[in-house]
């Protein structure tokens, strides 16, 4: 998190009001004076750019180059050609290996060196662009946004109340029978209309004509050009036509159709702003989640307030309730519960007692904790979540790319297609020619194409971040649209990595529920998956104060159990040695064990009489297992498991999931290069195929597949080689994204068709002169709105509902 006067030195170099909304005015100018400091050089300070940037791969060092990836919001673009021309200015600083400008979330990722640049020679060179960048996770960047939507709302709302009363001037000229008006009031409604004009092109206007100003400057193009050209022809050749009524442009005045596609298309730049900001809504509320401060414990009990981000190893720091957990720790003393929603999708807040892990970016909601710091910055959970969600909201799916590459060529086929139709008509009436030219120039806008696909994939992208999927590469809703085999991983995947207990046989004259006391009186010492599975049943199922035991003396052998001396409350002066564990450590002949226990894994309870207990152990199937199975069935999916667990662990959790399930085939004792034999054979056959796994020992499949899910939460999640990371617990999260990957390519469609219709039957319209200018303003913007709007049904729970 960037330090509060950092982000006031970098304040200083915000636009002026007046334009704040639009990149900079030609008054500025981007170079600092000679001899004064740019605040930018504050970046350069490792401490302060490490907190928008991350090291690739562990710094390493590639030819002598430590490289650095940074992730910035770019302020001032609102076009495909905007994203295409901050790239090109990237390109030519030496140090700058790779950038990347996603025209969708307005967020830019660089990749340099920074033995060869910094971080303020990159950013003066977007804001020499004409565009101004801010740290990805400057906690400022909210509030910087809600200030650009009031002035947009202002521009628009005084766009609005001129538009009335222009039109209100022009109605009689529309109405009026010829010798009703006459020629002082027809020129007296005219000069008003002008006036009212005024503020219109002084103020709300000025994002268009910043924006244009920025592009003849730097001689490019982008969709600002030809509307700010349109809005400038019709005003000269209305103005024409007020102080001279005689000239050559006389005959009409245009300014109610000026302010109204003025009006249209700040309404509607406005609306898909906003709709924007609630499609990405949830990626910029988990990344900038963590807070300003923490109180951290100096020495006996005093606490002092300082930076999360001067936050060590081994501090101890204190939360009240409703403060978010700044690092990875352990809870020292206190009971909590934390909501953990933005980080797993898991809806109700989780029970936090002395011991238990605590993750950064999750909230305390009971009471006053102590914690002690486990892991900070680049190194926490949340830190990982934040890279994925940041390179999710930078790369550009296929189409995206597509639109890109066509958005130069197609706004410059556009300024030809004016200027011959105004060529065409010119002969007739230069008026009318003048304002068919803008016509054309109005309509044409492509911003519908550029939105079409990263509105709907952004769309898609928060709806799953809100739900506990990260996904990595937007790209995969394409493959994942068209999938048509799914292979599952077992442990940890369609189970959990916990053990529970089946069965517990004991000899005569042990009840089963005292065989699990005194088990747990020993279990309770460890975090062994066995031990945690004891507790776990004897916490559920078993009163206290019925069996009140305990331990002492306890002694745990790895690979082997545990022993102790165990007592009751009542008598503790009365104890026995207690064995828990393997069959061998506690003297147990497995010869002389029958039963179903024995089919799979068990542990095993002995005391000085011997055998007393057995305790069998199977793998906790996720409870959603088989209706994701089921789901994925009924979507047409094939589904297949390949474990590399034995091939009876692999059949046993078949038959558990059910019949109706569906599962093709099933294999055991399988290693890595078998599951990816496996996977290419089916790709060869011509399969889809998505592989679901727990990213432990899966990365070689999960690299090959068409598209892959990570799940768990053991996973290191930088490293991951997945397409979708799952946080949480919830397997239906897959088909979740199944349903959605689907639901987004048919948006991506419908928007791109949508945008072609649009173009195909709008531009002949306004090349014969059928399209007045205030209309085609409002089918620009209605355009670019109707895609937004279109992609914002991605973002409603209904989708979902079909698969839970």
């Amino acid at each position: 998190m960037l330090s509060a006067s950092l982000v006031s030195d970098l304040s200083s170099l915000q636009l002026p009001q007046a334009v704040a909304e639009g990149p900079i005015s030609a008054r500025q100018d981007p170079h600092p004076p000679s001899g004064a400091e740019s605040p930018l050089s504050l970046l350069d300070e490792q401490p302060e750019w490490s907190a928008f940037s991350r090291p690739l791969d562990k710094q390493r060092q590639d030819a002598g180059q430590t490289l650095w990836e940074s992730h910035v919001v770019i302020e001032g673009m609102h076009c495909a050609a905007c994203s295409l021309t901050i790239e090109a200015a990237l390109s030519e600083v030496p140090g700058v290996l790779r950038a990347s400008v996603s025209a969708g979330s307005h967020r830019a990722c660089i990749a340099w060196s920074s033995l060869t640049c910094k971080p303020s020679v990159w950013m003066q060179a977007i804001l020499r662009a004409g565009y101004r960048a801010v740290p990805a996770n400057d906690a400022f960047t909210s509030e910087r946004r809600r200030l650009e939507t009031r002035q947009a709302l202002w521009r628009w709302l005084v766009a609005g109340l001129c538009m009335m009363q222009v039109m209100m001037y022009a109605w009689p000229a529309y109405i009026a029978a010829p010798g009703d008006l006459t020629t002082e009031m027809e020129q007296l409604l005219r000069w008003a209309s002008w006036v009212l004009t005024l503020p219109v092109m002084m103020f709300s206007c000025g994002p268009f004509f910043s924006a244009a100003w920025r592009d003849v400057r730097h001689r490019r193009i982008s969709m600002d050009l030809p509307v700010a050209l349109g809005i400038l022809i019709t005003f000269a050749v209305s103005t024409a036509g007020t102080f001279d009524p005689k000239g050559l442009f006389g005959q009409e005045v245009f300014f109610d159709s000026l302010t109204m596609f003025v009006f249209f298309l700040l309404t509607g730049r406005w609306l898909e702003f906003r709709l924007r900001d609630r499609t990405a809504g949830s990626l910029d509320a988990i990344m900038n989640r963590l807070p300003d401060g923490v109180e951290r414990k100096t020495s006996g009990t005093d606490f002092v307030r300082v930076a999360v981000r001067r936050l060590v190893i081994g501090d101890v720091i204190r939360l009240s309730p409703g403060e978010v957990f700044p690092a990875d720790g352990v809870i020292l003393e206190g009971v909590t519960q934390a909501d953990e929603s933005m980080l797993t999708g898991e809806s109700r807040p989780v029970s936090r007692i002395s011991g238990d892990h605590v993750l950064a970016g999750s909230s305390n909601l009971g009471g006053v904790v102590l914690v002690q710091v486990l892991a900070t910055g680049n190194h926490t959970r949340f830190s990982q979540i934040v890279s994925l969600m940041e390179d999710a909201a930078t790369v550009k799916p296929t189409f995206a790319l597509m639109v890109d590459r066509l958005a130069k060529p197609f706004l410059i086929a556009v300024l030809l297609a004016a200027g011959g139709a105004c060529a065409y008509w010119w002969n007739d009436n230069p008026g009318h020619a003048l304002m068919v030219a803008v016509a054309v120039l109005v309509v044409t806008c492509p911003c519908a194409l550029s939105l079409a696909t990263p509105a709907a994939m952004l769309s898609t992208a928060g709806t799953l971040a809100r739900r506990g999927t990260l996904v990595r590469r937007l790209q995969a809703f394409e493959t994942l649209s068209r999938v048509d085999w799914f292979i599952f991983d077992k442990t940890g995947t369609l189970t959990r990595d916990a053990m529970v207990i089946s069965s517990i046989t004991t000899r005569p004259g042990i009840d089963p529920s005292q065989a699990l006391a005194r088990a747990a009186a020993l279990a309770q010492h460890s975090r062994h998956p066995a031990s945690r599975a004891v507790m776990t049943k004897f916490s559920s199922e078993v009163k206290p104060e019925s069996f009140q035991w305990s331990a002492r003396q306890v002694e745990e052998l790895s690979g082997q159990g545990m022993r102790g001396m165990v007592s009751t409350a009542a008598e503790p002066q009365i104890s026995h040695e207690l064995k828990f564990g393997s069959a061998a450590f506690c003297g147990v002949e497995l010869s002389q064990m029958q039963g179903p226990a024995m089919q799979g894994s068990a542990v095993f309870l002995s005391d000085q009489d011997g055998w007393m207990a057995t305790i069998a152990l199977v793998e906790d199937i996720r409870p959603d297992a088989a209706q994701s199975l089921a789901a994925l069935n009924a979507l047409g999916m094939q589904v297949h498991i390949l474990s590399g667990d034995t091939q009876i662990a692999a059949n046993r959790l078949a038959a558990d999931l059910g019949k109706g399930v569906g599962i093709g085939q099933v294999h055991g004792d399988c290693t890595p290069e078998y599951k990816l034999a496996f996977l290419r054979a089916a790709q060869k056959a011509g399969h889809q195929v998505a592989v679901v796994g727990d990213g432990l020992n899966d990365g070689p499949v999960l690299a090959a597949a068409h598209v892959s899910f990570a799940f768990g939460r053991a996973i290191p999640l930088a490293q991951a080689q997945a397409d979708l990371v799952v946080l949480g617990e919830r397997l239906l999260s897959v088909v979740d994204a199944l349903v959605l990957a689907r639901k987004t390519m048919r948006i991506v469609r419908q928007n791109l068709a949508w945008a072609v219709a649009y173009n195909a039957v709008c531009v002949p319209l306004a090349v014969f002169g059928y399209l007045p200018a205030w209309l085609a303003g409002l089918g620009m913007a209605c355009s670019s709105l109707g895609v937004v709007l279109n992609a914002l049904r991605l973002t409603s729970s209904k989708q979902l509902i079909r698969v839970g």
